[in-house]
């Protein structure tokens, strides 16, 4: 999209990203003009993205969690990102509202896109999450929480269901915002 003659991010475009993150004018400027240059396309594709992402995780591997969040952004389902999909994406996996956020832990758990957690989902985020998490921390984590198995575990009773239940996207978000402790469970923060 954007203005073709200028290469100037539209006026729309950039009104909807200043209402819906927390991005100044400028910056979402200075982003679309360094979204430009590292793809004049105006797309970035899964691997341009992975790359990007890992570099916010250098000591850890975040290949397998960024394809987890790609799928998540990637709206239509088209295999790229536009700019508008890529700057929410930063946004919402940096700060965002924590409903809103939830929103988009829901979307990314859904792994199957299918409007329902299951356990195996939680487990196969958790292993991406556990992923992310450099090797010199991982001693420090709660014996109940030391495997992306256990992590899985211990989250999974947070929604009161049984191994073959499904969590819908309301349940999911009251069950984390009734629960620090979960919200927690949902990602990873560096201790740095």
């Amino acid at each position: 999209m954007g203005n073709s003659k200028s290469g100037a991010v539209s006026k729309e475009i950039l009104e909807d990203l200043k209402l819906n993150t927390k991005f100044s004018e400028t910056e979402i400027v200075q982003w679309y003009e360094n979204f430009k240059k590292q793809c004049p396309t105006g797309r970035i594709s899964k691997e341009e993205f992975q790359s990007i992402y890992s570099k916010f995780f250098p000591d850890s591997d975040a290949q397998t969690y960024s394809q987890h969040v790609f799928r998540s952004f990637d709206t239509n389902d088209d295999g790229t990102l536009d700019f508008k999909e890529y700057i929410v994406a930063l946004h919402m996996t940096s700060t965002g509202k924590t409903t809103r956020k939830l929103e988009w832990a829901f979307s990314l758990f859904d792994v199957d896109k299918n409007g329902y957690i299951t356990k195996s989902e939680v487990k196969e985020i958790c292993t991406a999450i556990f992923k992310l998490i450099p090797e010199d921390e991982l001693a420090d984590l709660p014996q109940d929480e030391n495997t992306a198995e256990k992590r899985a575990d211990k989250l999974w009773k947070f929604f009161e269901k049984g191994e073959n239940d499904r969590v819908a996207e309301g349940e999911f978000i009251q069950g984390v915002l009734d629960n620090e402790e979960a919200l927690r469970l949902i990602q990873y923060q560096p201790s740095k």
